[in-house]
């Protein structure tokens, strides 16, 4: 409604006023505190949620760039930090929902001032002053320890030092725990319970990291506070009886009633100075989950469900699962010495943060331990190239890491100036990181090197091993993972991208090889990759600047004229003296590598990567590498999901062979082409993906599935410029319209708007937010670019651009090809040589969980082996397993499955609901990319449609 749009356009523009305003260092209010605000004050008074803010934010933000540009410069989108203080919402989110949770394992939900019942204040929403107390000092360490690197990793160890601190300093009446807990305090000596190995058992951290953000804590109470830190061993107090005190601080009075009500007021006044004149959100505010501020929804186009009973964290964890696993605490059986009975049982509902602790266990379990530098084995091959390139390899992993990771201290100042600086706790983290990147990279490339010699039968790999831009590439995987595993705020994809001087077309072809050559990557990991590599396919490989159309004015020069029109060509790639110089980097010892900027520009390894403002028409000597590193022909299968069983790819130096290079392969396609058809057959397959669940979603027939999908590959081989600065999916959206039009059927574009809003992968944006260009719309009187809604898009572009192969899927269509091939072959944006055959719809392969009605959102998955091999054993006594909930008061698995069957198989409406958010299983709803990539290729043309010739009319709103 417009006056909504006018509360939410409102508070978007006081809100960038406020904050880029600030970071120009203007003073808005000089002298005023009664004026200062921040996004929270903006949201209430606008009556907002910090959900909503941010859900419409990006088109605001699209709509008003220019403005912006011409009052804060063209950086202004980078000093508003959007996406930063987004991604830090979610993860507070999390966090506090795990405060929460840890909290009511050990404590009552209690105040200090009195005995309140906990069983009221829990379904009250009450927060004790404990919990508050938790809750602030932990603020105040993001504050002053963590700096900028605030990662949810970092932020969880903070959480488990704060509960640490809660344990030995809450009375022990408030106590929900017993400290005789075996199945709870895991560590136990001679002098008791070892309290933080206990922890770092139950949550999964590292224990010399959590003793160290101990001592900031522990330095924290004593500067913010001003208590007196006393050894815990030296103290007679009843909180430490039965635990180990070797290492631990006490203070004394710290929870007394006398000094809670104060320390809680000096933590929000210290909350208040370090916050002031940011303008960024009151993070105080997620003390209350029921505050009508945090809002619910989801955010980040569905993948990350902030509140309500169906939590989705798809980008931060799996789906949720049960499992015997140290990832929560565990509630023990015994008897709570208050007389409140403890937990039940031992198998904890997999969350955010544990899923996250897991991953990071990984890392620090299994490739921590590596060398730090090339093992005897990749030494070998290092030296068996044409000369030793060693330490030129050496070199240039040190300063892509050092740009990835700077440690030159541009972290913020500590406020607390008795407090160990935040900077170098930033230089600590930058450095950890650093060397968990570097020693995954060797790992991985030591095992590419091992395959590619078996394929090749020789030991000698020069052209792979002095090619520049595969190495950043593969940097760049291993940063990205590290980042993914400690879930940072501000160094978010694509960060990895800028700072290596590679573009999202370049990080494409090593994903599918990272994933195979290193089998121990946690299955959060392989998503995460998985859902990059759909993000690079869906928009931003076709975004201005981006090597793809380097490669594509090689495989296809007749776009050429079209491409550099529009500038799309990729900026030459930065050299590596040139990022060593800008990050001020110090060899230590590496002696310069003279070769690189040779191998950088050289044809026939890397090509010459032109300017958007050069001439692309002498095509040969313009940059392309294959889009990956299999071929159609030796891999079909090109799934994620059975990587042992896939076959040996082709030698990963035809990926980065010289353009005009003959391939390997065969076919007699040069590597261009072979490259730019492989990456339309990944498009096309993430393309039948989307259009089968937008079928199922309209209940359409299979026929007009084959019609969409003729359609959309038909644009992608002769109309491929449509997709220039765009999103697949509004050409998909535009298809199904057109082909609904032709076809005559009963479908608005209100329709399909209102079901793609429910496929997981969508943004506002898509359909909003579309780029054009007047210029080569042919609009009288308009030359400009600019973005519209998708209707526009569909009416003034799509419409003119795709009118003859709408017409060819009605009936007149069969007769007019033959005399369109002609003017196809003729066509600026015809068919590239070689390019792939229209083929028919591709056989989807079973997804887990299947959707098993079209009208009911049910969906059955496989039993995980592990859980199928404990429900068989013969202590089980049962082979049957029932989940969800019961539909009734539980009867038997087979009367509850039988009445499922009759309920979803009535035709009448059924007012009950099925719950099946807590169903046992291992996967979730997998990913467009992992489905996509275990698609069959298929050759074959498309049967024509039969379909009513297309009306040129004005589509439903």
């Amino acid at each position: 409604m417009p006056e909504e749009a006018e509360r939410f356009w409102f508070a978007f523009v006081l809100y960038l006023v406020r904050r880029l305003s600030e970071k120009n260092g203007e003073n808005l209010q000089q002298g005023s505190n009664d004026n200062e605000f921040n996004l929270c004050h903006i949201l209430r008074v606008m009556k907002l949620n910090i959900v909503d803010f941010f859900k419409e934010l990006p088109q605001f933000l699209v709509k008003s760039g220019p403005i912006l540009s011409n009052i804060y410069g063209a950086d202004w989108e980078n000093r508003l930090e959007a996406k930063e203080l987004q991604a830090n919402f979610v993860h507070l989110s999390i966090l506090s929902k795990s405060y929460k949770r840890i909290y009511r394992e050990f404590f009552l939900p209690s105040d200090a001032n009195g005995d309140k019942q906990s069983a009221a204040a829990s379904t009250s929403g009450y927060v004790s002053d404990y919990h508050r107390f938790g809750w602030l000092l932990f603020l105040a360490l993001r504050i002053h320890a963590f700096s900028r690197f605030k990662d949810l990793v970092t932020c969880t160890n903070g959480l488990v030092s704060i509960l640490a601190i809660l344990i030995i300093h809450v009375p022990v009446r408030f106590r929900n725990f017993n400290i005789h807990d075996s199945s709870r305090f895991v560590k136990k000596s001679n002098k008791g319970v070892d309290l933080i190995a206990s922890l770092c058992s139950i949550y999964d951290t590292s224990e010399d990291d959590l003793r160290k953000i101990m001592e900031k804590t522990n330095t924290l109470i004593a500067d913010i506070l001003k208590k007196k830190p006393c050894e815990a061993s030296e103290c007679k107090n009843e909180n430490l009886e039965n635990i180990d005190t070797d290492g631990l601080i006490y203070f004394e009075n710290l929870m007394d009633d006398s000094s809670l009500s104060s320390s809680l007021n000096i933590l929000e006044k210290d909350y208040d100075n370090a916050t002031r004149n940011k303008g960024e959100l009151d993070e105080r505010v997620f003390i209350n989950e029921d505050d009508s501020l945090l809002g619910s929804g989801s955010l980040s186009g569905g993948a990350v469900n902030i509140t309500g009973a169906k939590r989705k964290f798809d980008s931060l964890a799996s789906p949720v699962k049960t499992i015997t696993s140290p990832l929560s605490p565990h509630r023990s059986s015994a008897s709570h010495p208050n007389g409140i009975a403890g937990g039940a049982t031992s198998k904890m509902v997999v969350t955010p943060v544990s899923t996250a602790m897991t991953t990071a266990k990984w890392l620090r379990t299994v490739i921590c331990p590596l060398p730090s530098k090339p093992s005897a084995e990749l030494e070998r091959f290092l030296k068996s190239c044409d000369k030793d390139v060693t330490t030129d390899v050496m070199r240039r992993a040190h300063i892509i890491l050092e740009a990835i990771f700077p440690s030159s201290g541009l972290g913020e100042r500590c406020v607390t100036g008795s407090l160990q600086g935040a900077n170098l706790m930033d230089n600590i983290w930058a450095e950890q990181r650093r060397l968990e990147a570097l020693k995954l990279y060797y790992r991985v490339l030591e095992a590419m090197c091992t395959a590619e010699a078996q394929v090749l039968h020789a030991k000698n790999l020069t052209s792979l091993l002095t090619n520049e831009r595969f190495h950043r590439c593969m940097l760049a995987c291993s940063a990205e993972l590290v980042l993914a595993t400690h879930k940072t705020v501000t160094m978010l994809f694509p960060a990895v991208l800028e700072r290596t001087g590679i573009t999202a077309f370049d990080l494409s072809k090593v994903i599918e090889s990272f994933i195979r050559h290193e089998e121990s990557l946690p299955r959060e990991l392989r998503r995460h990759l998985n859902s990059l590599e759909e993000r690079l396919l869906e928009s931003m490989v076709w975004e201005k600047g981006s090597s793809m159309y380097n490669s594509l004015t090689v495989a296809r020069p007749v776009l050429s004229a079209e491409i550099n029109r529009l500038g799309l060509l990729a900026d030459p790639m930065p050299s590596l003296d040139a990022i060593a110089t800008h990050i001020n980097f110090s060899s230590g010892g590496l002696s310069p590598v003279h070769s690189l900027h040779k191998h950088e520009t050289s044809p026939g390894q890397n090509g010459d990567i032109r300017s958007p403002k050069r001439s692309c028409t002498d095509y040969r000597s313009v940059l392309v590498e294959r889009n990956n590193f299999t071929s159609p022909v030796k891999d079909r299968l090109l799934g994620l999901n059975n990587l042992k069983s896939k076959p040996l790819p082709p030698p990963l130096q035809s990926a980065f062979a010289s353009p005009t290079r003959p391939n390997p392969g065969g076919g007699g396609e040069t590597c261009a082409e072979t490259g730019i058809n492989i990456f339309f057959c990944k498009i096309n397959k993430l393309a039948a993906v989307r259009i089968n669940a937008m079928v199922e979603r309209l209940q359409l027939s299979q026929q007009i599935r084959e019609s969409v999908y003729c359609l959309f590959q038909q644009i992608l081989n002769q109309r491929t410029s449509l997709f220039f600065n765009r999103h697949i999916d509004q050409i998909i959206l535009c298809c199904f319209y057109g082909v609904a039009k032709i076809s005559q059927l009963n479908l608005t574009f209100r329709e399909i708007i209102y079901n793609y809003r429910k496929q997981p992968q969508c943004k506002p944006q898509v359909f909003r937010s579309v780029f054009v260009d007047w210029a080569s719309a042919r609009q009288s009187g308009r030359s400009e670019q600019d973005h519209v809604d998708i209707i526009t898009f569909y009416n003034k572009i799509f419409v003119p651009a795709v009118k003859p192969l709408l017409v060819e899927l009605g009936p007149a269509g069969t007769a007019m090809k033959t005399n369109r091939v002609s003017e196809v072959n003729h066509s600026n944006d015809g068919p590239c040589p070689g390019s792939p055959k229209v083929s028919v719809f591709p056989a989807l392969p079973d997804m887990s969980p299947k959707k098993v009605s079209a009208t009911h959102n049910v969906y059955v998955s496989p039993l995980r082996t592990s859980k199928m091999d404990a429900l068989i054993s013969h202590s089980s006594k049962s082979y049957y397993a029932c989940v969800g909930e019961s539909t009734h008061a539980y009867q038997s698995p087979s009367k509850d499955l039988t009445d499922i069957n009759h309920r979803l198989n009535s035709n009448r409406r059924v007012r009950g609901t099925l719950n099946f958010d807590d169903v046992d299983v291992d996967v979730g709803l997998v990913s467009d990319s992992m489905v996509a990539n275990s698609l069959y290729l298929q050759n074959g043309s498309a049967a024509a449609s039969t379909c009513a010739v297309l009306k040129p009319e004005q589509p439903d709103p």
